[in-house]
C-alpha cells in the first residue's frame, strides 16, 4: 500500500511515533509516500525526524499549545485567542493538504493525533480510507481512570481528540498496558511504538536518579532538593541554551543539555527517572524496568491523566513537584513491570499490521473493480 502519513508537530511523542511505525511497515513492504508535519513559530521539528521517517515531509501552519513563561503550564486564553486569530492561515493550511493528498493519491491515510486529521475528513470528504493513532484516544475508553472532579476537563480532551478523528476508519489507541479494545465505540487498544533503540539498551543498575526536565527554569527545584541532599547523585538533562553540553554543578549533579542518544544511554544505568508525565517517556522507563516519579505540567490536564494511568499500569509515583524524596522514598516498594510491558509491546507489530492491512484487501477488490 502507499501510505501518507499525518503528523502534529508539538512534542516528540508523535514523531517518534510515526518513525516508529514507518519502520514496521516498510518492513512489511508497504511505501510511505510522504510525511505532512504540523509546525508553528517558535517550534521547529527536530533533525532526527527528517532523517528518521525517510520521505519527502511536508509543513504547514497549525495550531499549538501556548505555554506561561518560566514552565508555568499551558495559558488556555492565550492558546484559544491565537487559534481564533489565525484561522485564515490555518484554513489554507487545510487547503494545502487536500491539494497534497490529491497529487499524492495514497491508498491510506496515517494521522498521528494532528489536529487537522479530522478537519480534512469532514471538509474535503475525501475518499482515502484514515487511521488515527494517539495515546489520548485511550482517554475515550469507559475504562479510563480520570483525576477527580474533573468532568469538564475531560469533555474538553475528549472533544479534541473525537475532532481530530472525524469520519476516521480506525481509532489506534496506545497504551501502558492491555486493555480490552471497544469496537463499538472504534477504540482499538495497541501497544506503544517505541524508538528501535530503546529495544537494543540492556539496563543496568547505576548509582544516580535522572531528570528531564521541559524548561530548565525547573532547575530551580531540583537544586534546591539538591543541597538539602548532596550525598544523592543526579543527571539532570535540559534545554537551557546559554549552558554548555554539560554542566557540573558540582560533584553530585550535572546538567546535560538534550541530546537523545546520551539520554537513553543514561537512562538504561540510572536507579529511578523523574519526569513530565509525557507518555513516551513513561513508557521507555518500563521498558527498561526503571521507576518513575511522574511530574505532571502545570494546567495540563493530559498529563495529569497519564500520571494516574501509569501509577496503575505500575510504571511508579507521581508528584506536584521535583521533590526527589518521593521517589526516594517509593524506590524499595516499586515492582519491575518490564517483562509485563515488553511481552505487551512486542505484539504491537503484527496489531499494526493487522489493523492497517485491513485495508489492502478492500483496496485491491476496489482497483479491481475499476479494471
Amino acid at each position: 500500500m502507499k501510505i501518507l502519513f499525518m503528523v502534529q508537530g508539538e512534542g516528540r511523542g508523535h514523531l517518534t511515533q510515526a518513525i516508529s511505525l514507518s519502520q514496521i511497515l516498510r518492513q512489511a513492504g508497504h511505501e510511505i509516500v510522504g510525511a505532512m508535519v504540523g509546525t508553528s513559530p517558535g517550534r521547529q521539528i527536530p533533525a532526527f525526524f527528517n532523517e528518521g521517517i525517510r520521505t519527502n515531509v511536508l509543513h504547514f501552519d497549525a495550531p499549538n499549545i501556548i505555554y506561561n513563561a518560566q514552565g508555568g503550564g499551558m495559558n488556555l486564553q492565550r492558546t484559544i485567542y491565537t487559534h481564533l486569530s489565525n484561522l485564515p492561515k490555518y484554513l489554507m493550511s487545510l487547503r494545502k493538504i487536500h491539494e497534497a493528498v490529491k497529487q499524492i493519491k495514497p491508498d491510506l491515510i496515517i494521522s498521528f493525533y494532528d489536529t487537522y486529521g479530522g478537519l480534512y475528513n469532514l471538509v474535503c470528504r475525501s475518499q482515502i480510507p484514515m487511521v488515527c493513532i494517539a495515546h489520548q484516544y485511550l482517554l475515550l475508553h469507559p475504562k479510563f481512570v480520570f483525576p477527580e472532579n474533573s468532568k469538564f476537563n475531560q469533555f474538553l480532551i475528549n472533544l479534541n481528540s473525537k475532532s481530530t478523528s472525524w469520519l476516521a476508519k480506525k481509532r489506534l489507541a496506545l497504551s501502558f498496558r492491555e486493555i480490552p479494545s471497544r469496537q463499538d465505540l472504534n477504540i482499538i487498544v495497541v501497544p506503544p511504538l517505541l524508538r528501535r533503540e530503546v529495544a537494543s539498551l540492556i539496563p543496568t543498575s547505576g548509582d544516580y536518579l535522572l531528570v528531564y526536565m521541559t524548561h530548565h527554569s525547573l532547575s530551580k527545584q531540583i537544586i534546591e532538593w539538591h543541597c538539602k541532599h548532596s550525598d544523592v547523585k543526579l543527571h539532570c538533562f535540559w534545554d537551557n541554551p546559554d549552558a554548555s553540553d554539560e554542566f557540573a554543578y558540582d560533584e553530585t549533579l550535572t546538567f546535560h543539555r538534550i541530546n537523545s542518544e546520551k539520554y537513553l544511554s543514561m537512562l538504561a544505568g540510572c536507579r529511578g527517572l523523574v519526569t513530565t508525565a509525557g507518555f513516551e517517556s513513561v513508557c521507555e522507563a518500563m521498558y527498561l524496568g526503571k521507576p518513575v516519579m511522574m511530574v505532571p505540567v502545570p494546567n495540563h490536564f493530559e498529563q495529569e491523566c497519564n500520571a494516574i494511568d501509569g501509577v496503575i499500569s505500575g510504571a511508579g509515583v507521581t508528584s506536584k513537584s521535583f521533590d526527589l524524596s518521593v521517589l526516594l522514598e517509593y524506590l524499595p516498594k516499586h515492582i519491575d513491570q518490564s517483562a509485563r510491558f515488553r511481552s505487551w509491546y512486542r505484539r504491537g507489530s503484527a496489531l499494526f499490521l493487522e489493523e492497517i492491512e485491513s485495508f489492502a484487501g478492500k483496496q485491491v477488490r476496489k482497483e479491481g473493480i475499476k479494471a
